[in-house]
């Protein structure tokens, strides 16, 4: 049984990583071969949501095409096909049209909205939303990553399957001691420049948090030095090989999410990342976090400002219930998150294709 497996990003891009990449010594271990093929690599990776080096990207781009149309021909060494995400960047379905004619099924899997149109007009002409439904539609499974999605594409395929997004437990694990009598409380967040004015809309919280309490309010990934006034604030870059420790370094996780369309096609894998390493959260009541998440047991669910600025106070508070919720988020995660939960569920639906091949 041979797989091609074709993403967007190099292991840097935590879509596919998760997603996709750490299921692959489970493959192996099934006697199942298989080839990665990212569109981007990680030096093109690197400069891209970077402003300037226009032509670098350009250069990047063609290189990057040219890759992916050699995997149309290599296709042929291959028992399926699994696309995260799309396969092609910009324009239409062609590369997955392909696959259907030629009969090489396909496996298509995603998470997030990419379905929604875009704002800008240039945008939404080359990444072409539309070809979504078309790829939902030829492909012959689906791979989603909740319920709701679920239950919107089963109109366009009826077969669909809601994997969550899983975590390695042996890689995110409870740091060996965590301090819960320490007079600085450290509130943490770890995300991208995208998702960056999600956060800063807590600002009053946090200020009003500072007034009262001895915080230090911890951003990881925001691509720039924020600044709060009345809030001290540890900037730090995301690295992949530092990820693991950032989460470990926070006593209170933040995962403030918008009550939409874009929250309702996630898999929250902030708020499991932050039960994975034993932390209390305060999360969102939007999307999937409802969920996962059970108020006052496992974590915390906010919607208005006066229930961030309560919750995340009862947490800074007391140390026993930050430990208490940590230890509950963590089993939550074993049961029902964990990658070795999830692995034979996947393991399974490729088979399954293959075989129906």
């Amino acid at each position: 049984m041979r797989i091609l497996f074709l993403v967007p990003y190099p292991t840097e891009g935590p879509s596919n990583r998760y997603r996709v990449e750490q299921y692959l010594p489970y493959l192996e271990a099934a006697g199942i071969s298989y080839r990665l093929s990212p569109f981007m690599d990680s030096r093109y990776y690197s400069v891209l949501y970077k402003k300037g080096k226009d032509l670098l990207k350009i250069i990047y781009f063609f290189k990057s095409s040219f890759n992916r149309l050699a995997d149309v021909f290599r296709v042929f060494m291959y028992d399926a096909v699994f696309i995260h995400i799309e396969a092609f960047p910009i324009g239409p379905p062609l590369i997955e049209w392909l696959f259907s004619k030629i009969k090489k099924p396909v496996i298509f899997d995603f998470e997030d909205a990419i379905y929604l149109p875009r704002k800008n007009r240039i945008s939404n002409f080359f990444k072409n939303p539309s070809k979504f439904f078309k790829t939902v539609r030829i492909s012959r499974h689906v791979l989603v990553c909740n319920s709701y999605l679920k239950d919107f594409l089963s109109a366009y395929n009826p077969r669909v399957t809601s994997i969550p997004t899983p975590i390695n437990t042996k890689i995110f694990q409870p740091p060996v001691q965590r301090n819960y009598s320490r007079e600085k409380i450290i509130i943490g967040w770890i995300g991208t420049h995208t998702t960056l004015p999600l956060l800063l809309g807590l600002k009053g919280v946090f200020q009003r948090l500072a007034q009262k309490y001895r915080i230090a309010v911890k951003i990881v990934g925001a691509g720039q030095d924020v600044k709060m006034e009345g809030v001290e604030i540890l900037n730090e870059e995301w690295t992949l090989q530092g990820e693991v420790e950032s989460f470990k370094s926070i006593d209170i996780g933040v995962y403030p999410l918008p009550d939409n369309e874009w929250a309702k096609a996630k898999t929250p894998f902030k708020t499991i990342q932050y039960m994975s390493v034993g932390m209390a959260c305060v999360v969102s009541k939007a999307g999937a976090n409802a969920d996962i998440v059970k108020d006052g047991v496992n974590g915390f669910l906010a919607e208005t400002e006066e229930e961030w600025l309560e919750k995340l106070s009862r947490l800074i508070e007391d140390g026993d219930l930050r430990k208490r919720i940590g230890l509950s988020g963590r089993k939550t995660v074993e049961e029902r998150y964990s990658l070795e939960a999830a692995a034979p569920n996947f393991l399974h639906i490729i088979e399954e294709v293959c075989k129906r091949n």
